[in-house]
């Protein structure tokens, strides 16, 4: 079974995240933070994962809860695939919503890196503050180990904007974490390892 469960406790945060990758669109999530709580949901639902998130913030920073979520998603999707055999690696989709469209390519390549390109006028989106939406990508490909590009095309409302990011991240999270089936043994990389 690919799953995972990670916990990471700070002085600022309690966060818990139960992951399968496997799995059906399942979610249960509780932020503190609705808008950021829909996103999350936006992974489980588009990316088929089922999806536990708990947080208990000591300091009712939305930084550091949207920081910590995106280091333990990160990590539970990294162990979560194990030693990565047999998985696409990469993944990428374009994803409208409404006037929004978005691309996401990803590598879970053992390297982190993300480039987010997406300016956004509007500082809040109902109670999440949209510079922290770069914070999360760039936190979760750190803890992922992996590459993340994420490119806003076109857009103009800020609901659809940010959420077209999560879907078209989420379809290329399920594409990268999927295995090939005519390579079911194979780790997808030259070196042997990733």
């Amino acid at each position: 079974m690919r799953e995972s469960r990670v916990e990471r406790k700070t002085l600022e945060t309690e966060v818990s995240v139960c992951l399968n990758l496997d799995g059906a669109g399942k979610k249960k999530i509780n932020t503190g933070i609705k808008f950021f709580d829909h996103m999350l949901e936006q992974i489980a639902a588009h990316g088929y994962f089922d999806l536990e998130v708990e947080v208990k913030s000591h300091d009712s920073d939305s930084h550091h809860i949207l920081e910590d979520i995106a280091l333990v998603l990160g990590e539970a999707f990294r162990k979560a695939l194990g030693d990565k055999t047999g998985i696409n690696r990469y993944g990428w989709a374009i994803v409208p919503m409404d006037e929004a469209l978005t691309l996401c390519s990803l590598d879970f390549s053992g390297r982190p890196y993300c480039v987010y390109k997406a300016e956004i006028a509007d500082e809040q989106v109902r109670d999440l503050e949209t510079a922290l939406v770069k914070h999360f990508f760039t936190s979760f490909s750190v803890a992922g180990a992996s590459t993340v590009h994420v490119k806003l095309l076109h857009g103009e409302d800020t609901h659809h904007i940010i959420e077209s990011m999560f879907k078209s991240f989420a379809k290329a999270l399920r594409i990268a974490c999927s295995i090939d089936k005519d390579h079911s043994q194979t780790i997808p990389s030259t070196k042997g390892v990733i």
